[in-house]
């Protein structure tokens, strides 16, 4: 491995690799640190399917887009579409041997700043001096686990989505799925598909609707950024609330309509408005469960559909570092200029950690493109 670099890209997932795409059609000299696509191989079920479409692409050249893809299949959206996590992870393949995109296969384990730029250890005991560093990680440190749930469960009885997708293993089983958005309803059809004997779906509001989600508004909005990257913070208050009201609608207020017959089965209950008061475990393995809508039944296992929280002092590689309390942080995220640069002069972040400056639409594939042509196009302008 070379021992300096301009640009290390942290995170082999979309927005580490779609960066590096736009890095290399740039000219620029970077390399890239992870394991590619490794969250989504490794922490989603091998047959769910995704909410995005065929325009959701990862490759901001538009050389290797879905849509090229299914060119070179001989296919048409209408053949792949939704598109299975199988279609997906081979697509990013395709897009990264054409983008002739090499990764180092190992976790950073320390950054530090030091005159000129940063210093980065790996866990394979390696070194490497960078000028700038882009931190592209995805959902993996940020799985959110809730106190007010993890107090009343038995300790050992539960697993996050991100952990439980080995489903084979809940066959003939009694689940009980805590939360109600696109995960929990995801894994409640996958349980189903796989055998499970009884399904039970809580959580605290009203259950989604299982209708289409209307995404077509996002990507004039997302690519629009790429020329005025401060679009959404110069927002008076009023209307990003508007902009992540509508967002959440979308996203978190439907499920995918394609979930319904899968999920709407004669073993499965669905638990609106109630939360969780008491979970006991039993002699004979089960789980005695309460909740305060005052429904009660018997489960041996619980999966917590909670989704993700970005709380910046989750990364290790930060905190065993000397940076970590030389970065603003507000909320749990980083503070960030217009192009996505912390109060670390070099140091970028992306993805999840973005969305509190950039808006909701970086916790979506929809914003990998425009990710990577501001950031791209700062570090190049340098």
């Amino acid at each position: 491995m070379q021992n300096k670099t301009d640009l290390l890209i942290i995170g082999a997932g979309p927005f580490g690799l779609s960066l590096a795409a736009y890095a290399r059609a740039l000219g620029m000299d970077f390399l890239v640190a992870g394991k590619p696509m490794e969250f989504w191989k490794k922490n989603m079920p091998a047959d769910m399917f995704l909410r995005s479409a065929s325009d959701w692409s990862l490759d901001p050249t538009e050389r290797f887009s879905i849509m090229k893809y299914l060119e070179f299949l001989g296919k048409t959206p209408k053949d792949v579409e939704p598109l299975s996590l199988e279609f997906y992870l081979q697509y990013a393949q395709w897009f990264q041997e054409g983008s002739q995109i090499q990764t180092i296969p190992h976790y950073v384990v320390k950054l530090d700043q030091m005159a000129g730029g940063f210093r980065v250890e790996f866990e394979s005991g390696d070194v490497l001096e960078a000028r700038n560093v882009v931190v592209a990680i995805g959902m993996g440190y940020f799985k959110n686990q809730p106190a007010a749930l993890t107090d009343i469960l038995p300790a050992g009885r539960y697993e996050h989505t991100c952990d439980a997708v080995e489903l084979s293993q809940y066959n003939g089983r009694r689940v009980l799925i805590l939360g109600g958005r696109q995960s929990a309803f995801e894994w409640a059809a996958l349980l189903n598909d796989g055998g499970a004997a009884e399904v039970h779906v809580a959580h605290r509001h009203e259950s989604p609707k299982f209708a289409e989600a209307d995404w077509s508004w996002v990507p004039p909005l997302v690519d629009g950024m790429v020329t005025n990257p401060a679009w959404f913070r110069g927002l008076p208050q009023e209307e990003k609330d508007a902009i992540v009201k509508r967002m959440w609608g979308e996203g978190r207020l439907k499920v995918e309509p394609w979930l319904e017959k899968r999920v709407m089965k004669s073993n499965t209950s669905i638990h609106p408005k109630a939360g969780l008061v008491s979970c006991t475990a039993r002699p004979d393995g089960a789980m005695d469960v309460k909740l305060d809508n005052g429904d009660a039944f018997v489960v041996d296992d619980v999966i917590l559909a909670t989704g993700y929280k970005v709380e910046l002092e989750r990364l290790p590689f930060l905190k065993s570092g000397n940076l970590f309390d030389k970065i603003e942080v507000k909320n749990g995220f980083p503070v960030l200029d217009p192009h996505f640069q912390t109060t670390v002069q070099g140091l970028y972040f992306t993805s999840m950690p973005a969305g509190q400056d950039f808006g909701p639409f970086f916790g979506f594939t929809v914003s990998v493109r425009a990710s990577a042509k501001i950031i791209g196009n700062a570090l190049i302008s340098k």
